[in-house]
């Protein structure tokens, strides 16, 4: 975190520099909605909500809770050190494509098992995304999928000189 401050949380906010590491998955009860091109993508309060040191939540939405024909394989792979391989997937919805803007672990690591069967999104590539109708932000940079609510604080990493955090 060099020359960052950690933000100070509010009443009813938590700070990312508090979510542990290697990180949690716990579910969430809030309703997620995701949508492309004025279409919905998703709807679930299923969702699981991964919390990990610097970064905000990212929701995972059940398959099941997709709409139908709104993913499509897409090429390459990623790998968490915590998680294990990642896949992506396209998002299709509203007359739109946005190219592997989401992500799934078809064979989660052990200890992260709670995540096959879900998928995440980048909010950034989507038109929007909500949690209990609060909008979305992005977190900063284009790897990272994080999802900015009022209800978490920074700094976040994902932007210029934070790699080394």
């Amino acid at each position: 975190m060099t020359g960052m401050q950690r933000e100070v949380p509010g009443p009813g906010q938590q700070s990312v520099w508090d979510f542990p590491r290697p990180p949690a998955v716990e579910a969430s009860s809030r309703r997620v909605v995701v949508e492309l091109g004025g279409a919905p993508v998703a709807r679930t309060s299923r969702a699981l909500r991964v919390l990990e040191t610097s970064h905000p939540p990212v929701f995972y939405v059940p398959f099941e809770d997709v709409e139908p024909g709104a993913l499509e394989p897409a090429p390459g792979s990623s790998w968490c050190e915590f998680k294990g391989r990642a896949a992506y997937v396209d998002v299709v919805a509203g007359g739109q494509r946005a190219a592997a803007a989401g992500w799934h672990y078809p064979d989660p690591s052990p200890g992260y098992e709670l995540l096959r069967g879900h998928v995440a999104f980048y909010p950034g590539r989507m038109g929007r995304c909500l949690v209990d109708g609060e909008l979305v932000l992005a977190q900063e940079g284009d790897f990272y999928g994080g999802w900015i609510t009022s209800e978490v604080v920074g700094p976040f990493k994902g932007g210029p000189g934070t790699r080394g955090w």
